[in-house]
């Protein structure tokens, strides 16, 4: 017992004072935060400082679009509107937007009868969201107007036209009702469930890298002679994911004094409202110790059989391909928690931690399939460590050749 808790103990303390894990520490999510504050500003200038051109034959019609498109002030755009508007027009128009003297011009032409034609021209291709913005201005436009021409009041049409918002309230187990809101009920599971796999597999990949460290030295030959492999393989496990869960401790009680400060209490208020039960802060350190330990005991027999880096780097993709999975489901996993896919993927034990998180983002799972995932992820755990435990005997001392897969299964037997 003595002897993997000396392991265990120099493992934390070598990458606690690395210098690795306090630039992942305190600069990762400085960087998440400056990432997603780019991403916000670069929200906020899409679609703006636009000049457009309205080219109709009908003026009330064309008028309606123009307030609709600088209805809101952050979005500087300027339009003018030629209404009626000729064939000359419109050529000197499209005349401007290959000189790039305006970005776009969006003709209206109304038949007699039926819907009017409407066409968007710009020297990009790719302006979506401008386009996205003139579909909702014509529609809301065109609706508002006949309205209007069967006698509706006009703040009665523009009531209408502005439709209505819809409150969403989640009815718990317990008959209490309480508001909900899928936006942030998303983000949660989605930043809950990222954060279990990211962490999981890179401090899984570290006790891989640090086994092929440690072989290539041949620092093992030192360490073999005062523990036995399995005290040597339990220690590592064990101090690498302590020092993951400390880094996720500091991660969370930061965001925990963030969270305290006015600007966040405003900003995560009203529509986005984030709400964390305290079943969701029970089982998030339970799935993570579940399945570091599974992905941690995968990689440590991986790397037994390698050589170097390189040859380990091949078998990365395997820990990618539960996450690949769990969140191409997260449509799925988000819109229908208790679907079959949902509850089979939850109980898959790779993608259990994952799966999970995403499904309490939105309600949370019924108790015997948590008591299950549970129950299956260590029987998978288990069973992982009885491979990778052989595999780390024999595999920890063999150098200078790449073992095949014949060798690794006398390594199997002869342990």
């Amino acid at each position: 017992m003595r002897k993997f808790l000396l392991v265990a103990r120099r493992e934390y303390m070598e990458q606690i004072r690395g210098r690795a894990f306090l630039l992942t520490t305190l600069l990762l999510p400085a960087l998440f935060g400056g990432v997603i504050f780019v991403g916000y500003l670069s929200t906020l200038s899409l679609g703006s400082n636009k000049h457009l051109a309205i080219a109709s034959d009908n003026p009330a019609l064309a008028e309606q679009v123009r307030a609709r498109l600088t209805r809101k002030k952050d979005s500087k755009t300027t339009v003018d509107v030629f209404a009626p508007a000729t064939q000359e027009d419109r050529a000197r128009l499209l005349k401007q937007v290959q000189e790039r003297s305006i970005d776009g011009v969006l003709s209206v032409v109304t038949p007699a009868q039926g819907l009017p034609e409407v066409t968007y021209s710009s020297p990009s291709s790719g302006d979506f969201l401008t386009t996205a913005r003139m579909e909702g201005a014509v529609n809301d436009a065109l609706v508002k107007e006949r309205l209007i021409r069967t006698g509706v009041q006009t703040t009665e049409a523009d009531a209408l036209v502005k439709g209505i918002t819809i409150a969403t309230f989640q009815v718990k187990k317990d008959g209490s009702v309480v508001k909900s809101n899928a936006t942030a009920s998303f983000y949660k599971g989605y930043v809950m469930a990222f954060l279990l796999s990211m962490t999981t597999i890179v401090y899984g990949l570290n006790v891989a890298r640090s086994i092929i460290q440690e072989k290539t030295s041949r620092i093992f030959e030192v360490m073999l002679s005062i523990a036995e492999p399995g005290d040597l393989l339990a220690g590592k496990l064990i101090g690498v994911g302590a020092v993951g869960l400390t880094q996720i401790l500091i991660w969370v009680s930061a965001a925990g004094l963030m969270l305290v400060t006015p600007l966040a209490a405003s900003t995560l208020s009203g529509s986005l409202a984030v709400h964390f039960s305290w079943v969701e802060g029970v089982l998030f350190p339970v799935y993570f110790v579940l399945g570091y330990f599974l992905y941690s005991a995968l990689f440590a027999g991986l790397a037994a059989t390698c050589e170097t880096e390189q040859e380990l780097q091949m078998f990365t993709p395997l820990a990618a391909v539960p996450v690949w999975l769990s969140f191409a489901m997260i449509l799925l996993i988000i819109n229908d928690s208790n679907s079959a896919w949902s509850i089979a993927a939850s109980l898959f034990p790779p993608c259990t931690p994952i799966v999970m998180f995403l499904r309490m983002g939105s309600q949370v799972p019924p108790t015997w399939q948590i008591l299950l995932s549970i129950v299956l992820m260590l029987l998978s755990i288990w069973g992982v460590l009885w491979l990778s435990s052989r595999l780390y005997r024999i595999g920890i001392l063999m150098y200078g050749k790449r073992a095949t897969l014949p060798e690794i299964l006398r390594w199997l037997r002869y342990s």
